[in-house]
């Protein structure tokens, strides 16, 4: 059944909308993905903060085209989806979790989903760079990471000085 132009641009809208508050998006390629995966899927990646729409791709192109990116839109075969972030507060937000998100999903479903490319930084970016965005560790994990590095100094001074201590004894 066709669309009307009316819902096309209800459905481009939607996509401008949600891209305008997005700080980072993926275009993920689903085939024979069966929808309890689907429905699970996105329950998880909602209650991340992150959207996940499907939508024919000449309505995606249109909402691209408006926002203006930087760079070329990565070839996009098959069906295809659209998942993005919203920040939490204004300023916040962590730009990684989509394509995370979509990255451990991906694991899982290796013959259904794929990562097509996306959005970062404002511009597009192919799919090679999603994925190496996606495997950077959450922002508490890495935070966790630059404490170890500045407390490892401290730390072995403190071992080499007890070591002195005990062999003063």
């Amino acid at each position: 059944m066709a669309i009307t132009k009316e819902k096309k641009r209800d459905i481009v809208a939607t996509l401008e909308s949600a891209l305008s508050k997005a700080t980072s998006a993926v275009f993920v390629r689903f085939h024979k993905l069966s929808v309890t995966d689907t429905a699970a899927m996105r329950r998880a990646l909602k209650r991340e903060g992150v959207g996940y729409y499907v939508a024919k791709k000449t309505l995606l192109r249109r909402a691209l085209d408006a926002r203006g990116y930087k760079g070329q839109v990565p070839n996009l075969p098959g069906e295809v989806a659209l998942a993005w972030n919203l920040p939490a507060q204004a300023g916040e937000g962590d730009s990684t979790a989509v394509p995370r998100g979509i990255y451990e999903y991906v694991k899982k479903h290796k013959d259904a989903l794929t990562i097509l490319g996306g959005i970062f930084d404002n511009a597009f970016a192919d799919a090679v760079r999603m994925t190496a965005i996606a495997m950077i560790p959450p922002l508490p994990v890495l935070r966790g990471m630059f404490v170890n590095v500045i407390n490892a100094p401290v730390q072995g001074l403190v071992i080499a000085l007890d070591q002195i201590a005990k062999n003063k004894k």
